[in-house]
């Protein structure tokens, strides 16, 4: 029996997917923002079953985000295979929240998905959201959306397209603006067809009125036509449906001529004060067509995006495999699926191998920090679930933190930690910072001076969450209030926000001493 895909087909963080067919495999490569490694890739044979690569922009040559804002750094990479080689560009965005972007758009290739990347090639900074577009004559093309700071002038200034010289290895001749519409666009990607340049874009902003557009022209230059029938994929117009916000998206074609779009989307969770998405902008695939008159339309039409898609017709009838809900910390490097804040995971502050079995973190900066924090974490990929660790940690001074952290962003953030009170000893209790306001709960610390180990917990339940500890993983006390789950979502606060909820590890020294926490498992499973 032939599977269908169920989405999303990458469930938590994993916005504005990109995605490219090489011989009879695929891959996603999805937005990363301020953690590192960055651009997260996935590997399929059919569509269905989807395992993870590991990250393309692993060296710091190839990545530096030390310092950049939250919901800033990777925004929408771009792959593709052309001449026998993969080709990603993407952008490092370094200012948000203001009338101005600082954007740097690099491209690096590679002869394998695994590496080796080249050295990063600087291409423009007008605009985020770069893709290239490799023309059957052999040319290469840029194309980003134009960012436009000036006051009374739209911010998003249309869509530039540029040419890439491969031997002088950067852009040459001037910049063409190819679209401009009162609506918002950006994430322009070029597709040929059948004598026809077609350009879809992500329209609407990535909110509740995000969609997918269709544009063509029989020049590469333009003009191009907006399709006649609306926008190809949103769910602007259906509230309530269980996937939201759904937009961005780019093609891809099996080997045996069928279409799939990959785009972004949303499950949001019902709260007072009203729909917010905890786990962020997810991945989503669905069957598309091109009709008699050459546009592109959803398989079975509208342009509501499903949650069952059929697969293509030589997808295997295997399952997809589930995802590892469990380390145990005895591989000598991290798993795929962690990430860390804005830096590399190195010896000075991690290690895998000082305490066989065990995670250890050097406490450093605070978790307000925007360069050295030493924290750990991976995307909630459900909205009930359960987080589970073991920590052995001996402070002796105030300053001294370590724990499990449910993580937004430096701005939002609950933190369930053991540090030392004076005259107490080794304490844990609950801090947190609510849209940039730190707060502590004191009246909740529990002395835990006789423990032996602590085992930390938190449990999701929509948007209820819920800590609790155990000396020995048998019996366990609750700590403190329920909290608001729902905050660790993109819809939360005044900010601009993108990177949905995580859950991990950390350890602070703010004395400077670096004192190791060590963390003998972790487990992140459904309920």
């Amino acid at each position: 029996m032939t599977p269908g895909i169920h989405n999303p087909v990458l469930p938590g963080f994993h916005p504005d997917p990109s995605i490219v067919r090489v011989g009879t495999e695929y891959f996603l490569a999805t937005s990363t923002f301020e953690w590192y490694p960055g651009v997260m890739v996935h590997r399929s044979p059919d569509l269905v079953r989807w395992e993870p690569v590991g990250h393309i922009l692993d060296r710091p040559d190839l990545l530096d985000l030390r310092g950049v804002a939250d919901s800033a750094g990777i925004w929408a990479p771009s792959l593709s295979y052309h001449d026998g080689r993969f080709w990603l560009v993407y952008s490092i965005v370094r200012t948000v929240g203001s009338p101005f972007k600082d954007v740097d758009n690099l491209l690096i290739t590679a002869p394998a998905i695994d590496g080796p990347w080249s050295e990063p090639i600087f291409l423009n900074s007008s605009g985020f959201d770069p893709s290239l577009f490799h023309d059957d004559d052999g040319r290469t093309w840029l194309v980003n959306q134009q960012w436009d700071h000036r006051e009374g002038h739209p911010s998003f200034a249309g869509i530039v397209l540029q040419e890439y010289d491969h031997g002088e290895r950067a852009l040459v001749g001037e910049p063409v603006n190819i679209l401009r519409q009162d609506e918002l666009i950006e994430g322009p990607n070029l597709y040929r067809r059948d004598g026809w340049y077609h350009l879809m874009l992500a329209e609407g902003g990535t909110g509740w009125n995000h969609g997918v557009l269709m544009a063509r022209s029989r020049s590469l230059t333009g003009p191009y036509e907006i399709d006649p029938g609306g926008s190809l994929l949103t769910t602007r117009d259906s509230p309530g449906f269980p996937l939201q916000k759904a937009g961005h998206g780019e093609l891809v074609a099996t080997p045996d001529g069928e279409w799939y779009l990959a785009h972004l989307a949303s499950r949001p969770v019902e709260t007072p004060a009203g729909p917010r998405c905890i786990l962020g902008r997810e991945t989503c695939l669905q069957r598309v067509e091109w009709t008699s008159d050459g546009w592109l339309r959803l398989a079975d039409g509208g342009s509501r995006p499903r949650l069952e898609v059929p697969a293509p017709r030589s997808a295997s009838a295997a399952p997809p495999a589930a995802r590892p809900v469990r380390d145990d910390f005895d591989s000598p490097e991290l798993d795929p699926t962690w990430s860390t804040l804005r830096v590399p995971a190195d010896a000075s502050w991690l290690s895998l191998t000082e305490r066989p079995g065990w995670l250890r973190l050097r406490g450093r900066q605070s978790h307000h920090s925007l360069f050295d924090q030493s924290l750990v974490a991976t995307p909630l990929t459900a909205v009930r679930c359960e987080a589970r660790t073991v920590l052995d940690f001996r402070p002796s001074h105030f300053s001294q933190l370590a724990g499990l952290i449910c993580w937004y962003d430096t701005s939002t953030h609950y933190y369930l930690r053991v540090t030392h009170v004076e005259g107490r000893g080794r304490v844990l209790g609950i801090v947190l910072t609510d849209d940039g306001v730190y707060r502590e709960l004191p009246d909740d610390d529990i002395g835990i001076a006789d423990w032996p180990l602590v085992h930390l917990r938190a449990r999701f339940d929509r948007a209820a969450l819920r800590f609790s500890a155990s000396p020995d993983g048998n019996g366990w006390w609750p700590v403190g209030p329920v909290l608001d789950a729902s905050r660790l979502s993109d819809d939360y606060g005044e900010r601009l926000r993108f990177t949905g909820a995580h859950v991990g590890v950390c350890a602070q020294d703010l004395g400077g001493t670096r004192i190791p926490a060590d963390f003998d498992l972790f487990e992140l499973r459904p309920l």
